[in-house]
Order: C-alpha cells, then sequence, then structure tokens
C-alpha cells in the first residue's frame, strides 16, 4: 500500500475538506483519504496496482480544488518469500539500496518483510520487486487484509515445511538404520543379510542411493536457492547446506562407482545418511522456527482479529448493516448490548459501560454517556447507544494502534547494527575456513573421507540463522507485549534507548495530576463582589483553552451565573490572559503577568500564599490595573502518581517535575508525590531548554507529558512518553504513548525495556557463542588433543536447534507482567 502527502488549495471551510476527502476516497483502489483542514494537506493511502497519484489529483481538482505537491517519499512494506538467515536479509537489504530513488530500505528476517521509503518520481514499486527477484527471493503481494492473508500464507509455509520433514523423515530413519547399524556389533536387532555391506556391497550402497533421493527431492530448495546465491556471490545458510550435502552425496557416488568396478572396500566411505539425515534435521529445525515465529507476532494478530465487520448504520430511521469499510464519519450508528463498536465516535444517546482493555490493558468496564468517546473493537457491555462516526478506516485508534506495531516490529534495534554486519561476511568467512581446514588435514596426512567429515561439519555448523533473529524476535514479542498491557512502543530504537534512562522529568497538570482542576477559593479585594469576580473571571477565559481557565469557567456555570459579552481578548503565552468586559480592562493570569504590568498583590500576599502551599493554584484578577481578587483552582493528584515515582525511584531513576505553575505551589504537589527536584515558573517554549539542561549534566532523560505544550520537550528528550488520554500533537511526538493515564506504565514500559534489551543480550550471547564454539569444534580443535571429531550429523542437529533456541528465549517475554 503507497503512501502520499499532498497540499489542496483553494479549501475555505471544513466542508471543502469533507468534500475533497469524499471525492478521493471514492475511487477504486483507495484504502484511506484523510484531509486536514487546518494543515491544507490530504494524506492518501492507496494500492498503485488500481489507483494512482495523477487519478487522485484528477479527482481533487475535479471536485473544484488545487494540488500542491507536498511529498514525493512513498513508504511499501514487501513480504518476501525464501529468506532463510540474516545473510539473505543482508543481501536484499543492500541490492534495493542501490537503486536510484531509495531513501530507506530495512530488511526483517522476523517478520519476513522489507520496509523500503522511495521516491515515486525516480522510482516504481515494480522496479523494487524486480530486484528482489533478481536476487534470488520472490516478493509477495501487498496485502489488501493483511491478518488473514498473513496467517494463510504463514499456516500453508508450515505446513508445506511439516510435509518436507515427514518424507526426509521418512526415508532418512531407515538410511540412518541401514547405515549405522553394521558398525554396531552390540545392536540386537541386526539388518538383513541379504543387504550386508560386507557380502552385498553394491546391493548396500544402492539402497542407500535409493533413500537419498527422496530426502534430496525433498530438501530442493537448498540447492536451487543455495547455488544460484553462491553464483551470485552472496552466499547464505542454503549455499552452506547445499554444499556440504552435495560434497557428501558426491563423494559417496564416487565410492559407490568404485564398487561397481570391483573395490569393495569402498563401502566404507559411503555419506549417504550424513546428506540425507542433515536435511531431515535441518527441515525440522526450519519447521519449529515457522512455528515460533508465528507466535511472536500474536500480538499483532489479536490486535487485527479485534475489529468487527459489520456495522448497523441508523438511515432516515432505519437499522442498516453495512460492511465495516462503508462506514463513513458522520454516520449514526446503534450498537447493542454484548457487541464491539465498529469505529470511533462519540455517543448521541444512551447510558452503558464499555470494556476498553483491548486499547488500554484497563480491565474495569468505564461508563459512558451522550458526548462520552467511544472507541473501534471496545466492547458495549449493558447498555443500548447510538454513536455518531467521528474516525473510520485507518485512523481509528485501532488502526493506529496496529500500525505503531506493526511499524515497531518492523524495526531495527542500535544493539542489532552488530549482528547486520557480522551476518554480512560470515559465511563467506566460513566456506573459506571450510576450504582451509580440508586443505590443512589432507594435506597433513589425513584420509579424503576424514577432510570431507571436516569441511561438512564447519558447513554444517555454521549458520547465520540465530544471528539474524536474535534482535527482530525480541523486538516483536517486546513491543507486542506493551501493546497488550496499553503501553505503545514506536520503534527498535526507543525500546532500546528507554532502558538506559536515569533522569524521569513529569509534566505536572494532566500528568502527575488528573488534569481537570475545580476552583477551591474566591478571595477579593475590597469593594469587590464574589460572584462578579467570577463573572467577569469566566466571561474571560470563556474564550480560553487553558485547563485552569476552563476549571473557572465550569466553577461559574455550576453557580449558574450569566457570561459576559468579551470585547478584546489577547492570550499571553505562559503568563494569562488580557481582555475588556463591559468597557473594564480585566487581566487574568499569574504572578508573571501582575509583576510585568507593575501590579501589586502585597494586599492579598499572604493569602495567595497560604494558598500556593497548599498546593493550590491563586489565579490573579486585575481590573483597570488594580488587584481585584485571587480566584484559586486545585488539580487533585492522581492515584498512581506517587506509586509510580516510588517505583521508579527504586528503580535508581532520578524524577524531576515540570509545570508553569508558580513555585510553591509546584512545591506542594511535588512533595504529596515524593519529588525532590522541581522546575517551576517554566514557560511552555522553555521546557525544552530545561530538558537540554539535564541532557548536558550528561543524564540520559525522559519526559512525560500530555499536553501540546509539552510536544517540544518529548521530541528534545531522549525518550519522550505521552498519556494516551493527553493531545494527538503530544502523541505523535512521543517515542512511547502510554494509553491508560495511569502513570505506573511509565516504570513498567522501562521494565519492559530493560526485560528485553537482556533478552537481546542473551540471544546474541548465545548465537555468537554457539559459532564461537562449534566452528573450532568442528575443525577438529577437540580430535587435535585426543578426543572426539565432530560428526556432521550432531553438528546439524546443533545447527537446527539453535534457532529455535532463541526463539524459545525471545518467546519467554511473553512472560512479562506488568507493575501494579
Amino acid at each position: 500500500m503507497n503512501k502520499e502527502t499532498v497540499r489542496i488549495s483553494g479549501m475555505t471551510c471544513a466542508a471543502c475538506a469533507q468534500r475533497v476527502q469524499k471525492a478521493v476516497s471514492k475511487l477504486e483502489g483507495v484504502a484511506n483519504a484523510n484531509v486536514n483542514f487546518a494543515t491544507e494537506k490530504l494524506t492518501v493511502e492507496f494500492d498503485a496496482q488500481k489507483a494512482s497519484m495523477p487519478t487522485i489529483k484528477e479527482a481533487v481538482e475535479h471536485a473544484g480544488y488545487g494540488v500542491i505537491e507536498e511529498s514525493k517519499a512513498n513508504t511499501v512494506t514487501i513480504p518476501i518469500g525464501g529468506m532463510t538467515c540474516a545473510a539473505c536479509a543482508q543481501r536484499i537489504e543492500k541490492a534495493i539500496a542501490k537503486l536510484e530513488g531509495i531513501n530507506k530500505v530495512s530488511v526483517n528476517l522476523a517478520t519476513e518483510k522489507a520496509t523500503v521509503e522511495y521516491d515515486s518520481q525516480k522510482l516504481r514499486l515494480s522496479a523494487i520487486k524486480q530486484c528482489i527477484e533478481k536476487t534470488g527471493y520472490k516478493a509477495l503481494e501487498i496485502e489488501k487484509n493483511t491478518v488473514d492473508e498473513d496467517k494463510l500464507r504463514k499456516e500453508k509455509e508450515i505446513k508445506t515445511l511439516w510435509i518436507k520433514f515427514t518424507i526426509a523423515s521418512v526415508f532418512g530413519l531407515p538410511l540412518l538404520y541401514f547405515a549405522m547399524v553394521p558398525m554396531v556389533s552390540w545392536w540386537p536387532f541386526p539388518i538383513p543379510m541379504a543387504l550386508n555391506p560386507m557380502l552385498y556391497p553394491l546391493r548396500f550402497a544402492l539402497l542407500q542411493v535409493s533413500l537419498t533421493i527422496p530426502i534430496i527431492i525433498a530438501g530442493y530448495k537448498f540447492y536451487t536457492v543455495g547455488f544460484k546465491a553462491l553464483i551470485q556471490r552472496s552466499p547464505n545458510m542454503d549455499s552452506l547446506v547445499a554444499i556440504g550435502t552435495t560434497s557428501a552425496v558426491l563423494f559417496s557416488l564416487y565410492n559407490t562407482y568404485r564398487i561397481i568396478q570391483g573395490d569393495f572396500m569402498a563401502v566404507e566411505s559411503l555419506y549417504y545418511e550424513t546428506a540425507g539425515v542433515i536435511i531431515a534435521l535441518i527441515l525440522l529445525g526450519k519447521s519449529l522456527e515457522a512455528v515460533s515465529k508465528g507466535k511472536t507476532s500474536e500480538a499483532i494478530k489479536k490486535l487485527m482479529g479485534l475489529a468487527p465487520k459489520t456495522a448497523i448504520v441508523i438511515e432516515d430511521g432505519k437499522e442498516i448493516e453495512v460492511p465495516i469499510d462503508e462506514v463513513e464519519i458522520g454516520d449514526i450508528i446503534l450498537v447493542k448490548p454484548g457487541e464491539k463498536i465498529p469505529v470511533d465516535g462519540v455517543v448521541l444517546e444512551g447510558n452503558t459501560s464499555i470494556d476498553e482493555a483491548m486499547l488500554t490493558g484497563e480491565s474495569m468496564p468505564i461508563d459512558k454517556k451522550a458526548g462520552d468517546k467511544v472507541f473501534a473493537a471496545s466492547i458495549n457491555k449493558n447498555g443500548l447507544i447510538k454513536f455518531k462516526a467521528t474516525k473510520v478506516g485507518s485512523d481509528t485508534a485501532l488502526a493506529q494502534i496496529i500500525k505503531l506495531v506493526e511499524d515497531a516490529q518492523g524495526s531495527k534495534a542500535p544493539i542489532a547494527q552488530m549482528a547486520d554486519i557480522v551476518s554480512g561476511y560470515f559465511v563467506p568467512v566460513v566456506c573459506v575456513i571450510a576450504a582451509i581446514a580440508f586443505l590443512a588435514w589432507f594435506l597433513t596426512g589425513q584420509s579424503l573421507a576424514f577432510s570431507l567429515t571436516i569441511f561438512i561439519s564447519i558447513l554444517v555448523i555454521a549458520c547465520p540463522c540465530a544471528l539474524g533473529l536474535a534482535t527482530p524476535t525480541a523486538i516483536m514479542v517486546g513491543t507486542g507485549k506493551g501493546a497488550e498491557n496499553g503501553i505503545l512502543i514506536k520503534g527498535g530504537e526507543a525500546l532500546e534507548t528507554t532502558h538506559k534512562i536515569n533522569t524521569i522529568v513529569f509534566d505536572k497538570t494532566g500528568t502527575i495530576t488528573e488534569g481537570k482542576p475545580e476552583v477551591t477559593d474566591i478571595i477579593t479585594t475590597a469593594g469587590v463582589k464574589r460572584e462578579h469576580l467570577l463573572q467577569i473571571a469566566a466571561s474571560g477565559e470563556k474564550g480560553s483553552e487553558h485547563p485552569l481557565g476552563e476549571a473557572i469557567v465550569r466553577g461559574a456555570e455550576m453557580e449558574r451565573l450569566e457570561f459576559k459579552k468579551v470585547e478584546q481578548f489577547e492570550a499571553i503565552p505562559g503568563h494569562g490572559i488580557e481582555v475588556v468586559i463591559d468597557g473594564i480592562h480585566v487581566l487574568i493570569g499569574n504572578k508573571k503577568l501582575m509583576d510585568n504590568r507593575s501590579i501589586s498583590l502585597e494586599e492579598l500576599k499572604l493569602k495567595s500564599d497560604q494558598l500556593a502551599g497548599e498546593g493550590k493554584t491563586p489565579m490573579y484578577v486585575a481590573m483597570e490595573n488594580k488587584l481585584a481578587g485571587i480566584i484559586a483552582v486545585a488539580d487533585v493528584v492522581k492515584e498512581s502518581s506517587a506509586k509510580a515515582i516510588k517505583k521508579l525511584q527504586s528503580m535508581g531513576i532520578e524524577v524531576a517535575m515540570i509545570t508553569g505553575d508558580n513555585r510553591k505551589t509546584a512545591e506542594a504537589i511535588a512533595k504529596q508525590v515524593g519529588i525532590d527536584r522541581v522546575l517551576a515558573e517554566v514557560l511552555p517554549q522553555d521546557k525544552s531548554n530545561e530538558v537540554k539542561k539535564l541532557q548536558a549534566e550528561g543524564k540520559k532523560v525522559c519526559m512525560v507529558g500530555d499536553g501540546i505544550n509539552d510536544a517540544p520537550a518529548l521530541v528534545q528528550a531522549d525518550i519522550g512518553i505521552a498519556i494516551g488520554s493527553g493531545t494527538d500533537v503530544a502523541m505523535e511526538s512521543a517515542d512511547i504513548v502510554l494509553m491508560r493515564s495511569d502513570l505506573m506504565d511509565v516504570p513498567t514500559a522501562i521494565h519492559l525495556s530493560k526485560s528485553t534489551i537482556r533478552n537481546i543480550k542473551q540471544n546474541l550471547f548465545w548465537a555468537f557463542g554457539y559459532n564461537a564454539a562449534g566452528i573450532p569444534v568442528a575443525a577438529g580443535l577437540l580430535y587435535l588433543f585426543g578426543g572426539p571429531l565432530l560428526n556432521p550429523i550432531i553438528a546439524a542437529a546443533a545447527m537446527a536447534f539453535s534457532s529455535v533456541s532463541v526463539l524459545t528465549n525471545a518467546l519467554r517475554l511473553k512472560r512479562f507482567k506488568a507493575y501494579h
């Protein structure tokens, strides 16, 4: 699926945006179209086989608007068939990167997908697919229904591998039996006399040939892929298997020829069972690997399977059941008890409780009434509701979560770079080592059979699969586990960096506190009535979106006060507002605003200090440049805040709080939750500078916030964590999104990062350690000191299960438990 963004000219209102969106959405092949009136941008996802940008532009122009090209960068995810090891992924990555117009490419062995960002003016998608095909792999169709198509493809692959393994086993076990039993005198079940190798060597050899041929046919892909990669000078795991087993078979065929010529002693140099059993064992390993890889992506499959297929839309008073793809923004939807919410929206009628565990991880159902938001795939528990669709298709919260998790699972962590570099050189180096070892043993007097055993063992035991799977599998399971607990981690880099965090800065309002402040005290100066002060302040704040201003407006509404008309209004960021009401000049804001306008606060200083000491925020009101009173607003601290901060401190992490509030109020709140370091009276534009100062001290800083004014600080921090109940801007800017407003998810996210990185390091240690120990043993190091020689069959078993062990270790992350 291609994704492009273009700027639209000529839009004058939100209705224009809706018109463009509908016009583009009607085109065949367009999966999703979203027009943002504020930014004047159209973001469109479309199937390049059915739609094109010229067609989309025509639709926009036909609707009466112009198109200004904004971006030529397309990002596409292409499923790839035929990859067997990290060397394959490296090879495809290098080949695509050489194409003109490629901005970025990442091939993930665990997901078996390539994520490519390219310039659509310089390069076509078909050219990228052709490049993959030329490299020796299959570029699969980009699935529209990802969950079903991907599941069917994986199931088919696993079934095919099991069939191949079964064939290889059916012929491999008797092959091993006939080859090995004559060498074991104590075995109670000897082979039939008619097949005795000493009496009938030719018959014995031909039996092994007949049993080996079906096994080679079952494992034919090792040869077609392996030798093709070898010819193209990019050998991979299949090349190692192909060279090793072919060497064994050719050497055995040569000795079979010698038997035909009458040299019956050549029967002792048959290695058919080595080739046959190696192929059978590797097919077993590949089958188990495919099953394990399927389990690593279970989280994303569960999320995808949550969305309902249909919705009941009310049209002209009638209930009509329509496919989910046909639901449009503005549709009125009916949901009965026990049904899933089909798309995101706002409740119009009815009361109910809704289970949002799939989005937030929160087990308790949440009460919903008119005006409340509902989200796709959440479950309506007990009431009948009608709601208006506000987000559909790929814009729903569920779709965004799935995209975030998919992107994260397909990304690479910096820790993976070492494994990528090593695996790129690994196979050619192993081939050289095997050739040197073969020549060294042969030239020092060992037999051809002995030297060949060494050669085959080195090739077979040295597989870079474990290296290639070590990092992506752990990232897939870790990010999936995070999503299950309402923690959305946007990529491998964010996941890795989080475990290094040693300082966390929390925004106060809406993060440590509930973000729903209420008026607690109204103090007036001489001659000013309480109701008049609240009325004037609320009238001025009616146009403000600041939480403290909203609290004052709610306070006036509760007292049923009439709002006066505002003649002039100016917001002063970080200070307050300046308005004119009924010809009266009014200032409403913090101490900084009053100080800047030289308004004396001495008359109410003691009362102001007392309020601040109680954790309340004093809002000063001045009329005609004289202090008229104070309206104190308090924001309740979240239940989880103190517990989360204590947990972080126990993890050795320094915790600070940042706020635009006055210092006394900030310190009172900080004291309630156990924070020692307070950054108070910080203007929104200066929050990122405060983060910079901490970074200048050598700290790895995490910023946790929920507002638009937190976005620069979230970007500046090493890791930005946005509270899911916050603004879209904050969530866009963050590396991690917490779907719940529970701060215990912050230590959980850090704990998950530490667990995942520890798992990756274990995987890499095993992968490197396995090869570091296995190759010297296969080369005959133990034999030099009187120890045993490694049998190629044992080498094959070890290689097959090395990848399975790495995957199994990654799957242990599924047992991860969140903090509560």
